[in-house]
């Protein structure tokens, strides 16, 4: 047995609703399919020159670069789930770790030749457990470690924000945390969690002029354009509805003649004050 003290991104990937999936489909079906993902997902990490430590309802995975680790979470999100309909959370953080390498005579019996022990693998694993389903979230030493450094396998649009400061169980430090992505949906500070609790940064993340795609255009117009009309139609109704003259010309006085007992009390009341 070996022990090795060293640097290293930590990825944690969690498939949402894999018991339920299981439960749903069947062993046989369910085993098969998710076969499938992690074959998808190996691909990616030998791609990224990433490594496999563990894998459960998803991958324990360590990188030597933070860069790879973040291209690989951003293409698995962009890739994987639309082939197997099956949603993701990951979780990355940078940090110290001790790499264990078992004795051959413990491998032979099922043993990994290669384990992780220290609290970056416990932070990395608090950073996915608040995650939504496509979201990729980083630690503050993470961000640190990639900041300014892009590929070109760094998907175009990608974008870092900062959504907030949260304390971890068992975690002495709080942990600010990044999410990295290229739609606003994915960049949404995420809530409280079971072992980790938010304390404090942006309510909302908006999205900026440069990044918007056409579906976020459409929307903008849409809202501002409805409101505009509303404004429109209110700044023209009013002036007829209290106009008993004018409703009668334009055929509104048995819709709006209410409002002549409005109209006079609010006369009474402030002539009452002044």
């Amino acid at each position: 047995m070996e022990f090795i003290e060293t640097k290293l991104a930590i990825v944690l990937l969690d498939l949402i609703g894999s018991t339920q999936f299981v439960q749903s489909v069947g062993a046989m079906k369910s085993a098969q399919w998710l076969q499938y993902h992690d074959r998808l997902a190996r691909s990616l990490v030998y791609r990224f020159n990433g490594r496999e430590i563990d894998r459960s309802d998803g991958f324990l995975l360590s990188f030597e670069r933070p860069i790879d680790a973040v291209n690989f979470a951003l293409t698995y999100q962009e890739t994987i789930p639309p082939k197997t309909r099956l949603g993701c959370r990951i979780g990355i953080h940078w940090g110290k770790i001790v790499e264990v390498k078992q004795a051959e005579i413990y491998t032979m019996t099922g043993a990994k030749s290669v384990e992780l022990e220290g609290v970056a693998k416990n932070i990395s694993a608090r950073t996915m457990s608040i995650c939504q389903a496509g979201q990729v979230l980083l630690t503050l030493e993470a961000m640190k470690a990639i900041q300014g450094r892009t590929n070109s396998f760094t998907p175009r649009g990608t974008r870092y924000a900062c959504v907030g400061e949260y304390r971890f169980k068992g975690v002495k430090e709080t942990q600010i945390i990044y999410a990295v992505g290229s739609t606003i949906e994915s960049l949404q500070p995420p809530p409280s969690g079971n072992k980790v609790k938010r304390i404090g940064g942006p309510g909302k993340i908006k999205s900026r002029i440069r990044d918007r795609k056409l579906k976020e255009w459409i929307v903008w117009f849409l809202v501002r354009y409805c409101l505009i009309m509303i404004f429109y139609m209110i700044s023209t109704l009013i002036p007829i509805v209290i106009n008993p003259y004018a409703r009668r010309m334009n055929e509104l006085d048995d819709l709006f003649h209410w409002v002549d007992y409005i109209v006079d009390f609010i006369a009474m009341f402030l002539g009452g004050v002044f």
